[in-house]
């Protein structure tokens, strides 16, 4: 039920803008541009494609109403899951030998020697601060 009503909600919508692209433009409308005679005299009230403009915009307000009202009681049970991710694999670190293992080449210096005591391998002098 709510799909057709959407489809008649949408047929409304544009007949609605055909009929407003259809009418001449001759001012007036939510500004008042045109001459307030203009609106009560026969013609004015009479013209087709003024009531139909009401009409439509009547009728597409109460649809909008009416949709609104069976969107919010409609009970759906069914959740999309069309844009669910898949879950992620556990983030694993490498496997490292322990920092100060034995024969390790980073070991720790030994007690009273400086901690970067170890000249370069190349032979440069390190940065002094």
């Amino acid at each position: 039920m709510f799909t057709f009503l959407l489809v008649v909600h949408a047929i409304i919508a544009a007949l609605l803008v055909t009929v407003i692209l259809m009418q001449k433009s001759e001012g007036g409308g939510l500004t008042t541009g045109g001459s307030p005679s203009g609106l009560m005299s026969a013609r004015g009230a009479a013209d087709f494609l003024t009531r139909a403009t009401a009409i439509l915009a009547t009728l597409f307000i109460l649809m909008s109403i009416v949709l609104a009202f069976v969107a919010a009681t409609r009970h759906s049970t069914t959740i999309d899951t069309s844009l669910q991710r898949a879950p992620a694999a556990p983030i694993t670190s490498p496997t490292a030998a322990p920092p100060f293992a034995i024969g390790n080449a980073t070991a720790p210096a030994a007690v009273g020697e400086p901690a970067n005591s170890a000249a370069p391998a190349n032979g440069a002098v390190p940065f002094a601060q």
